[in-house]
């Protein structure tokens, strides 16, 4: 190793990323190296004429493999959240060899014998449960990434991999550079007529920062919401709407245009699912989830469909009603269906988002979080340090008994170069080996709203109900006591399956027990009024209906886009067709019905950037799941009044969370439950009982 790349902080594995000296130029030196050495591992185990054996062939390739990983991930976090020019270029420099790379592992076929040839050896018999799982996993993820392929077809799956990887990227950065481009300038103060105080305090200090008067909104959320929400002008509301729904449009800027991306993503995807044998994306996506077959998950979001859509057509008739009558509006538009919504709950339950975004400043409900995971699971969280890559990062260690457990960042605010959106990431995974354990480390990523005019930050209840969402993800990641890198924490996990533990801990910020002493009004310090959660309980399903058919609508397109979508005799699948597809959608599920200049797809990054290609339909799927879950907590609470029960907590923790991938969680959630899940909660917690 040369002195330069020996003093690369990208290759420091033994202490916490040294996210203060890491600079995009050492990106391209310590993939490199790292890839190299990978690569020549692989060489040396694959021409090695002993029996494979799990020490001797599977750990080395999963601990140099761990290395290429964390690296890596580390330039991959830094190009989420800190996505400047000079980030960027690095990432995109070294996405075509690391994708290259990881296509051509995947399509080993020395390596894949290798594997075979463990599973058939006796020694396969005598591995544990956990290990015999991992290696059947690594034989279908081979076969999914071609392996078997006919060595003349190798080179084309190979190039749809890189391509798909680029395209991925390039629709995120778009999305990103479009949502930035868009300002709406209010010069007069009239103008702001609804618009909450805190929200026009962070637009007049956006506009100060540029050196300008007014007041700056831009297609930020916490800049656009708001705007949508509460402002009484109902122009501004229409163009920023425009706005928000075209970006990374034909109707933007050229390069900006995430159209032929998307039709260029199908297209190979499709093309990929043919390569392997199968009739389409959708079929390859299922293959490793709970999920047996599109014909069941489709069957799955007709069913909820048919019993949400009478709640969504009675919450929409409602709304129009209320617009109509109340406030004028005759027809209304989609940019009024926000505006409208928040008068019609402040009218029937006599409170706003906005008020109860006073109670909850964010150290009070980090406060309240943290409290939670301590009642359930016995952790205790506090304060740590580390090296970040922006000042307002936080970092926090989990100790159980005083031990190390996991430790975690905590990136909650708004910035222009930060990908929108909310998520968890693993910045390393337990394992444990000769040399001790390693303990995990998770990245928790949201975009709020930071402070303003010297107050501190508030978040709204849904605010709160993201921080616990991805804070699930975390603990799913960060409790684990599983020490195999490949179904540690959320690793090896069934994608349908990963939205439980994050969905169950949205359940707990409804609680009073919960939501009492994480409360504290911004100004006067008390919590929050019983008679103001009882209103918030009584609004818990306001327009239910409406919300669920809505994810529905994204789930069937996700879905149906990836089943129905053949490329045409020219290899393409226009995105007009995409459109066309989402509009029967529509027709099918939904109750609310944007313009025709309206281009969702386009913005739709969880499908077309993200992991839920022909997998959205998880998010429902998962509620199913942590519903029941969480009704065991219901039930547990019932007799003393108190959901926060560390008994449940504690067989939580051991049979769902503890074990993370190494088990199928369909055995998790028995063993937990001591049945098969019922869709019975999920109805009841959204309102949509009849009986």
């Amino acid at each position: 190793m040369s002195d330069d790349i020996h003093l690369n902080p990208l290759l420091e594995f033994d202490a916490l990323p040294r996210f203060g000296d890491i600079r995009p130029e050492h990106v391209a030196p310590a993939i490199r190296h790292l890839l190299a050495e990978y690569g020549a591992l692989i060489d040396r185990l694959t021409t090695d004429p002993a029996a494979p054996s799990w020490e001797g062939f599977v750990v080395p390739l999963f601990e140099s493999g761990e290395r290429l990983g964390r690296a890596w991930g580390v330039v991959s976090h830094l190009h989420g959240v800190m996505d400047i020019p000079p980030w960027r270029e690095a990432y995109n420099a070294m996405l075509p060899e690391v994708s290259a790379f990881y296509a051509e592992l995947g399509q080993n076929l020395a390596l894949f014998r290798k594997y075979k040839a463990l599973a058939d050896s006796p020694e396969y018999a005598c591995l544990s449960p956990v290990r015999q799982r991992i290696l059947d996993h690594e034989l279908r993820d081979f076969r999914l990434s071609g392996a078997e392929l006919a060595e003349e077809v190798k080179p084309r799956f190979k190039a749809i991999q890189e391509e798909l990887s680029q395209l991925a990227a390039k629709f995120s950065e778009n999305l990103l550079d479009a949502t930035n481009a868009h300002v709406e300038w209010i010069e007069d103060e009239a103008g702001l007529a609804g618009i909450p105080a805190d929200a026009r305090a962070a637009a007049r200090a956006a506009a100060e920062k540029e050196g300008r008067a007014g007041w700056k909104f831009t297609l930020q959320i916490p800049s656009y919401l708001p705007v949508m929400q509460y402002a009484d002008d109902r122009e501004l509301r229409s163009r920023l709407y425009r706005a928000y729904a075209t970006r990374a449009s034909e109707q933007g800027k050229a390069e900006w245009d995430n159209g032929p991306l998307i039709a260029r993503i199908l297209a190979l995807r499709h093309e990929e699912a043919r390569l392997l044998g199968y009739r389409n994306y959708a079929e390859i996506s299922l293959v490793p989830k709970m999920a047996d077959s599109p014909a069941e998950v489709l069957g799955f979001l007709r069913e909820l469909a048919t019993k949400a859509k009478p709640f969504a057509e009675r919450d929409l008739a409602e709304l129009t009603a209320f617009a109509r009558d109340e406030l004028g509006l005759d027809k209304l538009a989609p940019w009024d269906v926000a505006y409208a919504s928040e008068k019609l709950r402040e009218a029937r339950y006599a409170y706003s988002d906005q008020e109860v975004k006073q109670y909850f400043p964010e150290s009070k409900v980090l406060e309240g979080l943290f409290s939670v995971i301590k009642t359930l699971y016995g952790v205790d969280i506090t304060p740590d340090e580390a090296p970040s890559w922006d000042a307002d990062t936080r970092f926090f260690r989990i100790q159980k008994n005083g031990a190390l457990v996991g430790q975690f960042y905590l990136d909650l605010h708004a910035r222009e170069s930060k990908r929108g959106g909310a998520w968890m990431d693993s910045a390393r995974s337990r394992s444990a080996n000769a040399r001790g354990l390693t303990t995990p480390v998770a990245y928790l990523i949201c975009n709020f709203s930071g402070p303003v005019d010297g107050k501190p930050a508030t978040l709204n209840h849904g605010d709160v109900l993201t921080l616990f969402h991805e804070t699930g993800h975390g603990l799913h990641h960060l409790l684990t006591q599983v020490d195999e890198l490949a179904v540690s924490g959320i690793d090896g996990v069934e994608w349908d399956a990963v939205e439980l533990p994050s969905q169950f801990m949205e359940n707990f910020c409804w609680e009073w027990d919960v939501l009492a002493k994480m409360s504290a009004h911004v100004d006067s310090g008390v919590p929050l009024p019983r008679a103001l959660y009882d209103k918030m309980i009584a609004a818990r399903n306001f327009q239910g209906g409406m919300q669920m058919v809505r994810q529905i609508e994204f789930s069937l397109f996700d879905l149906l886009v990836h089943e129905n979508l053949a490329p045409d005799e020219n290899g393409l699948v226009h995105v007009d067709r995409v459109l066309a597809l989402l509009d029967e959608v529509r027709r099918e599920v939904a109750v609310l019905f944007p313009p025709a200049w309206h281009r969702f797809p386009h913005s739709f990054s969880h499908v077309f950037a993200g992991g839920y290609a022909a997998g959205y339909y998880s998010y429902k799927w998962a509620e199913v799941l942590s519903a029941d879950a969480f009704a065991a907590f219901e039930e547990a609470g019932a007799g003393h009044g108190s959901l926060l029960d560390p008994v449940t907590g504690e067989c939580f923790w051991r049979e769902i969370l503890a074990v993370g991938g190494s088990r199928p969680t369909l055995e998790s959630f028995v063993a937990f439950r001591g049945r098969e899940p019922s869709v019975d909660a999920l109805l009841r917690h959204n309102g949509m009982v009849t009986s």
